[in-house]
């Protein structure tokens, strides 16, 4: 009798059937993640929470804005608006003067209260500790009490100047001015670089030439709103390549305003290529490049400052003086961030139809000083030498 066979197919003697069983066994399907039900109401009532503490701050700090109490408050405002302006626009002159700190709650306050349009133009000061009620009221009934006037600011004014030109035009005294230009507090980055300490006038140099509407009640603060105005006006001048120029020069903001009030100073008639090859020649001379004394600028403007003991006198003070000694233009700040490159020149002289004569050696100065006298174009004031 023949043998069952009972091995598995050719060549699978050794086969595990129980493998096979198993393999052919369906997998059981996990079952989806239940949440416990203490974790779900942890989550639930953490999230109740933390909504009402949101709400509960958000609601402190509208009511806080709205009545004008909270922390940075009792600070005084000077507030400057301008005829015409919109709601919006007075939000965000508010905002940043910091009588207020959400622009966007005081339109939505002046909007339901029906005060949309209803503002005044004019100069207000107000406490930041008033709340939203009084300061609309303010806006709306004490307004257009000071009246506009044009003051032209030349290049090259100094403080002293400007008080007289301000004083005369009734927009402040010459005492508020001053102590506005000394400890009035400013937004303004490069305020806050000025070494003061140094200086005789902090500001000076830096109340950009131009002409202004200023307002007029002789105020302080319209002494401070004046200065504001100059000062954001010098602000608005440096543009993208400006800010680049200065950001790669190894001089700082305060060092190029005073090289520009020097550059003013010696070169108000010129050109700006002239401007830029004055420029040339200072910098020539604070590097030592052909000059025999390279730590005297020696700007005969500068000894005519009359402040600071001799700190502005470039024949006295070594390098740049501490500070600028007028208010440089537009020309003059762009002449000292770019001066003419690859120009050795240092030494130069105009005549007396405001002509530019430029050297490398003090020989060629005497002989160009030599000619222009021969021919009757000789200038009392010699510049730069």
């Amino acid at each position: 009798m023949e043998e069952l066979n009972t091995t598995t197919p050719e060549n699978n003697d050794n086969v595990d059937v129980n493998n096979i069983i198993k393999k052919k066994r369906p997998k059981k399907e996990k079952e989806p993640f239940k949440m416990p039900h203490w974790l779900k109401a942890t989550i639930w009532i953490s999230s109740i929470v933390i909504a009402a503490v949101l709400l509960a701050t958000v609601i402190i700090i509208g009511t806080a804005e709205y009545l004008g109490i909270g922390p940075g408050r009792g600070v005084k405002c000077v507030v400057e608006v301008e005829k015409g302006m919109s709601t919006r626009q007075i939000s965000h002159v508010l905002k940043e003067s910091g009588a207020i700190n959400n622009e966007l709650a005081f339109r939505i306050f002046s909007k339901l209260k029906g005060f949309d349009g209803k503002y005044s133009y004019g100069v207000y000061t107000f406490n930041n500790e008033i709340g939203y009620n009084d300061l609309a009221e303010m806006l709306m009934t004490q307004g257009q009490k000071a009246e506009t006037v044009t003051v032209k600011i030349p290049e090259y004014a100094t403080i002293d100047e400007i008080a007289v030109l301000l004083s005369d035009a009734g927009v402040c005294s010459k005492s508020d001015f001053l102590d506005v230009v000394k400890n009035g507090n400013f937004n303004i980055d490069f305020v806050d670089e000025i070494p003061a300490e140094k200086l005789h006038y902090r500001l000076e140099g830096y109340l950009f030439p131009d002409t202004y509407s200023f307002y007029s009640y002789e105020s302080k603060e319209c002494a401070y709103l004046a200065v504001e105005k100059m000062l954001k006006a010098l602000e608005s001048k440096f543009d993208e390549e400006m800010l680049n120029a200065l950001s790669k020069s190894k001089y700082s903001f305060h060092e190029i305003i005073t090289m520009a009030s020097i550059i003013e100073s010696e070169s108000a008639n010129g050109s700006s290529e002239e401007r830029s090859k004055v420029a040339a020649v200072f910098y020539n001379r604070l590097e030592g490049r052909n000059w025999n004394q390279p730590k005297l600028l020696q700007s005969d403007p500068s000894t005519y400052y009359p402040y600071g003991n001799g700190r502005y006198n470039t024949y006295k003070t070594e390098g740049l003086p501490v500070g600028p000694i007028g208010a440089p233009s537009l020309n003059s700040i762009k002449a000292a961030l770019f001066p003419m490159e690859n120009f050795n020149a240092t030494y130069f002289v105009t005549d007396k139809n405001a002509n530019f004569y430029f050297n490398e050696t003090l020989a060629g100065h005497n002989q160009t000083i030599a000619n222009l006298k021969s021919q009757g174009l000789w200038l009392y004031t010699q510049l730069g030498s």
